[in-house]
């Protein structure tokens, strides 16, 4: 390559940047004043709901659209600015619609997933569901996806068509729950004792709902002990709680009978045969 080779190469590649190179730069900074607009006008929206007492679903829900319907128009923007004709690109979508809605039915399927939860409110932010396998509470409910938080601390992001497409089971939608326990005492003790005593539990305890019927009863006879059922009623806030706390003060007023009322560990009888 000779010396006016390289001058007339580097003379183009001069021009290019010159004439490229503010297009390329506007075109960043639309995207990233654009961006931070959208994110801004999102969190006004949300701020704006939220004022009006509408229901966080719908603020979360609205906000998360916003943002990405903006920053679709700031791309659309961006790119117009690199010289592309904005008006032309109407023609490629329309070519290529049927191919990016192959690709994107899944996201696509998300989308009108988190409209039909928007709409028929099968559960709302602050709701504790199970759903797709996972029990939480719902945190925000997305334009793609349905976030929860679990009692652990854990995050589960959910995709809403997987959500709103199993089984939900809402547990806020109750004032109430029965929380059911099996507690299980040797065959040597006696039943009724049983029953006074889990009676007693149940009426001193804080977060029994006393209105509602105690049931009490034999379950079943299992191999080491005497099982019997305990089912009480409690308010849903304290479903969680209320397995740990009554097994405690079952333990403690089993202790305080003095020997009347045992727990039964496993045990096998072993019979010896002199031959």
């Amino acid at each position: 390559m000779t010396e006016t080779d390289i001058q007339k190469y580097t003379d183009i590649a001069i021009e290019g940047a010159l004439t490229y190179a503010p297009k390329i730069l506007g075109a960043l900074l639309t995207i990233w004043i654009g961006f931070m607009v959208a994110g801004g006008i999102a969190k006004l929206i949300s701020k704006i709901i939220k004022s009006r007492n509408i229901d966080p679903t719908v603020e979360a829900f609205i906000g998360s659209l916003t943002k990405n319907v903006l920053k679709a128009l700031v791309i659309v923007a961006a790119i117009g600015i690199l010289g592309v004709e904005t008006s032309s690109m109407v023609a490629v979508f329309a070519s290529v619609g049927i191919a990016i809605g192959m690709a994107l039915s899944g996201t696509l399927g998300h989308f009108a997933s988190g409209i039909m939860i928007l709409l028929f409110k099968p559960y709302k932010v602050g709701d504790v569901i199970t759903t797709a396998g996972h029990t939480g509470g719902v945190k925000e409910v997305q334009i793609f996806n349905t976030i929860l938080q679990t009692p652990q601390g854990k995050t589960i992001i959910i995709p809403n068509s997987e959500a709103i497409g199993s089984s939900i089971v809402n547990m806020s939608t109750v004032e109430k729950k029965r929380v059911d326990l099996v507690v299980g005492i040797s065959y040597d003790d006696s039943i009724d004792t049983a029953r006074e005593v889990l009676t007693s539990v149940a009426q001193a305890s804080a977060i029994v709902l006393q209105e509602e019927d105690v049931v009490i009863g034999v379950d079943s006879l299992g191999d080491n002990s005497v099982n019997i059922a305990f089912k009480v009623w409690v308010a849903s806030s304290d479903a969680v709680a209320a397995p740990i706390i009554l097994n405690e003060d079952i333990k403690k007023a089993f202790d305080a009978t003095n020997g009347q009322l045992n727990f039964p560990f496993p045990q096998r009888d072993v019979h010896l045969y002199n031959k």
